[in-house]
């Protein structure tokens, strides 16, 4: 009972002192707020981007694997990666056979095109040659029209699917179906158009077309070396499928043995581990900036409350003298100091939260903060008050109540 007697007394005192060195108490916590708002900024902006990351990385699929001829990830020569022999839409039928838990397979081809229709032009347009199964294994979404089919692999027909910038850019007010689009000055008739995806790692998903791969062959010539991306049954078997298809590839594309793979099979799991090795050392620099400001705030906070002491020394002797335990004292510059500290972690905290927003609306950076984030700021910064100061709320209660009392 007497100790919560004690914290209430102490909250009280610790208020009535705040206000009566309203100054002096703006300054403290200016200096706390500074501290946790430069952390809250950082830590915003981070999670913002740790979660546009994870979001873009969920729209590739967890149970995809992409088969290519370079690594998402090189970690040696890029000429030897460069001299490997290219990969070809012959290798789906045994990749399909390769395992069970193999749901779907397409090749994927890549060109860099300008699109046009009628006076309308748009540039670094991605052209994507691929088959019918391309729709199960991306995270496209049909809006209207309909997809590639193998007749139209098969016929070579002049067919795209456009996506939804392109659509927007080259037809504003129109139903792009049935129109004709020009791609390098080669007519295709629209048979089908996707929904807005956004831009994935920096690709803008919506400036894409999509056309049978044997029309892009017979455009473009058997110089590139597709992707072939793999859609699985369900992420537990993502493991077990690189596994049979490493085997499958070696044998079709005659690896000898003992030789290194000479093809890459991706993951989007690789893309969030190379990621978190490029990240962690900035993230870690950042945040430990915002650290040392907030270290600085709470070295403010020891300073004002060693000086606090000394001016009322002569206040804390008579309240020792009248009886006042040690415990009393320490618990009331205890609160005083964890008050500022709150206060100013509180006020840090709106304007960590406002500068992290205001850096997302104008510059490329996400931000985000999580609820957690926020109490964890304010109780942090109550925590910094609590720990700076100690010492002068002992050096307050261990002056000597005779010598406090002579104190001018």
């Amino acid at each position: 009972m007497s100790f919560r007697v004690d914290v209430w007394e102490g909250a009280r005192i610790a208020l009535l002192s705040l206000r009566s060195n309203r100054l002096r108490t703006v300054l403290t916590t200016v200096g706390i707020g500074v501290g946790v708002c430069t952390l809250l900024a950082i830590v915003g902006i981070i999670q913002g981007i740790n979660r546009s990351f994870e979001e873009q990385l969920n729209q590739i699929g967890a149970n995809t694997i992409q088969i290519s001829k370079f690594p998402w990830t090189m970690n040696g020569d890029w000429w030897a990666y460069r001299n490997r022999k290219n990969l070809s839409a012959d290798l789906v039928e045994p990749i399909m056979n390769a395992s069970e838990h193999v749901l779907a397979a397409a090749p994927v081809f890549f060109e860099r095109v300008e699109g046009r229709f009628l006076d309308r032009r748009i540039n670094a347009v991605t052209l994507v040659g691929t088959s019918a199964e391309y729709s199960t294994v991306s995270s496209f979404v049909l809006e209207s029209g309909r997809f590639l089919t193998q007749a139209d692999v098969d016929h070579r027909a002049a067919v795209a699917v456009i996506g939804a910038e392109l659509s927007r850019t080259l037809f504003p007010g129109l139903n792009p179906l049935g129109h004709r689009i020009y791609l390098e000055g080669k007519p295709f008739r629209v048979v089908g158009t996707l929904e807005a995806k956004g831009t994935i790692l920096g690709e803008n998903q919506d400036l894409v077309v999509a056309i049978p791969f044997r029309t892009f062959l017979s455009h473009y010539g058997n110089r590139h070396s597709p992707n072939i991306a793999v859609a699985v049954t369900s992420p537990e078997h993502v493991l077990d499928v690189q596994d049979a298809l490493t085997a499958v590839l070696r044998r079709e594309r005659s690896t000898p043995p003992g030789t290194p793979d000479d093809f890459a099979i991706n993951r989007p799991e690789q893309l969030a581990n190379m990621y978190a090795q490029l990240t962690g050392a900035l993230y870690g620099a950042a945040t430990g900036v915002g650290l040392i400001t907030l270290l600085v705030g709470g070295i403010g906070i020891m300073n004002i409350m060693l000086v606090s002491v000394r001016e009322r020394t002569r206040e804390i002797g008579v309240r020792r003298a009248l009886g006042a335990r040690k415990r009393t004292i320490i618990l009331q510059f205890l609160m005083e100091a964890s008050c500022v500290s709150a206060l100013g972690g509180a006020m840090g905290t709106l304007v960590g939260l406002g500068l992290a927003r205001t850096i997302s609306l104008i510059t490329p950076l996400a931000a985000a903060v999580e609820p957690l984030t926020v109490v964890g700021g304010v109780g942090f910064a109550a925590m910094v008050g609590l720990l700076f100061g100690i010492w002068p709320a002992a050096r307050a209660a261990n002056l000597d109540p005779v010598e406090a009392l002579r104190h001018e």
